[in-house]
This record gives structure tokens, sequence and C-alpha cells, in this order.
């Protein structure tokens, strides 16, 4: 669990910061200032050096392809050891095209999702339009910033009007990827796996569906700190639909039922090619005799 705080007055803080009214406790105020119960914990710390080691771990991924974005995520909410929340949603609609993945802290992510919401509000109703993906992917990036010791990282995943379905992936260090197909977290080396065996720009919807619910199952069948429901995003130029969350339990048996008839099937053709060489010596011995 992460506490917020902001400490001293409007005119304290640094006015040349676009977002001078949130700091993280460490980096507070210009005079590096902290609430007095823990300012024996934090004295010592510099400006960006952060309390104390985070440790989680998700699995998040987005891809591209001929009808639209989709977006998918594990619910696992984990700390080390300890699963915190196993109905965590990761995946957060900014508006009516765009949706956002995240990795990181819970409190950091929900924060800045709740930020960037805010301001491309605000950008619509003063320009009378919605803000492009790569200007959404900018402006997070900036906001982001000045935190970059937070380890937070975004896929922003939209159907613009003109651009099509896009994926950004954007770090709080300020990195700024595009692609077709991004996966971030723990999970994410499982999943890139399965994206990469299977993707392709033609898919079906029905497929496509399929095949992160697959990726995000076998990331969570190898990684500890991912796992229990899918939730699954398809963004079209209409704007984003919601699937149903699905427990991943039910992925695993049919994975099972999967196994058991390829084996079946496999047992099958074996005793078909015993029967037809069986048959083939006994005409070989009529013909010898």
């Amino acid at each position: 669990h992460m506490c917020m705080y902001v400490c001293g007055t409007a005119s304290e803080f640094d006015r040349d910061s676009a977002f001078h009214f949130l700091f993280p406790p460490w980096q507070c105020s210009r005079k590096n200032r902290v609430p007095t119960l823990f300012s024996s914990t934090f004295s010592s710390l510099s400006p960006n050096q952060q309390p104390f080691q985070l440790s989680h771990g998700t699995t998040t991924l987005g891809f591209i392809f001929q009808d639209g974005v989709i977006a998918a995520a594990d619910t696992r909410a984990s700390c080390k050891g300890l699963i915190c929340c196993p109905i965590s949603q990761k995946i957060m609609p900014i508006h009516s095209h765009l949706v956002v993945n995240t990795s990181g802290s819970s409190a950091d992510c929900m924060l800045w999702e709740w930020i960037l919401t805010h301001e491309m509000r605000l950008y619509q109703l003063r320009h009378r339009k919605r803000l492009s993906v790569n200007g959404a992917a900018k402006l997070l990036s900036t906001m982001l910033h000045p935190f970059k010791d937070q380890n937070t990282k975004n896929v922003l995943s939209t159907f613009g009007g003109r651009s099509g379905p896009r994926v950004c992936y954007v770090c709080s260090d300020g990195l700024q990827l595009k692609g077709e197909i991004i996966s971030v977290g723990s999970g994410s080396p499982y999943a890139y796996a399965v994206l990469d065996d299977g993707w392709r720009w033609g898919m079906t919807v029905d497929e496509a569906v399929a095949l992160a619910r697959e990726a995000v199952f076998r990331a969570t069948h190898w990684d500890a700190y991912s796992g229990n429901n899918v939730d699954l995003f398809h963004i079209t130029a209409h704007g984003w639909r919601r699937r149903d969350r699905e427990d991943l339990k039910e992925e695993y048996y049919r994975e099972r039922e999967r196994k058991s008839k390829k084996i079946k099937e496999r047992e099958k053709e074996r005793q078909k090619r015993e029967g037809d060489e069986l048959g083939e010596g006994d005409i070989y011995s009529v013909h010898c005799g």
C-alpha cells in the first residue's frame, strides 16, 4: 500500500512545473520538506529516491489488427509473495476511443490515469476535438518524467479517425515506443512468445480475442505475480467495448481438454499406422507363399 502526501501551500511549489500540485512525499516541495511523522525516515533520501523498494508484477498487452485494437491484462495485484487483490482492474478507459494498460505501483497508476483523463477532457473542451494518441503519449511522458523513479509503465491503445489503430508504450523514464504488438510486466516475455507466433494482420475479432486470452493465460501459467482473471477490451472506430471478465481457471480446463484430445488423436493415428503395417506384412507373406 502507498500513501500520497501533498505538503505546503500552493505558493511554495515550483511554478515552472505544469503539474506542481502533485508530488510524492520524497519530492513534495522545493525545500524537500516532508511530513514530521516520517522526517527521520526520509530526511537522508535524495529528492528522487524512493523510501522503499517497490515489488510488483503484472501482465498487460495490446496489439493491432484489421478490425481495431485488442487490449488485455490479468487482474492480480501482488506484493512480493502476497496477493493483495485478485480482481484489480489494470485497463482503464480514458475516453471513448482510448484505453490505458498500466504496470507498476497500483497507487501511482491510478493517480496518473486520473490525471491523464482530466487533462484530456480539458483539452477536448478547449479545442473541441480529442487529443491524438501521439499527443496523449507525449503528455503522459511529460507528466511522468519528473517521477521517473516510480517505474510506472503504460500501454496506450486507441483507434483514431485518421491514424487508425495505434498502440503506444510510455514509461516513467520518458521512453515512448510505437508498435504492432506491445506487452509490459513481469509476464510479458511469456506473452510475447504467444503473440509473436500467432499474430497476423488479417485476424478476425474472435481469433484476436482468443490470441490475447491465450497470451495472458500462458504468462500467468509461468509468472507467479500474474493470474486470477483476464480483462479484454476491443477498440474500434465506434469506440471501445469491454468483454466479459473470464476466470483463467476456465482457460486452464479448456487447455487440458485440448491436450487430451491431441493425445487421443495421436493414439488413434499410431494404432492406424500399426494396423496398416500389419496388413502390409500379411499381404507380403501371402505373396511369398
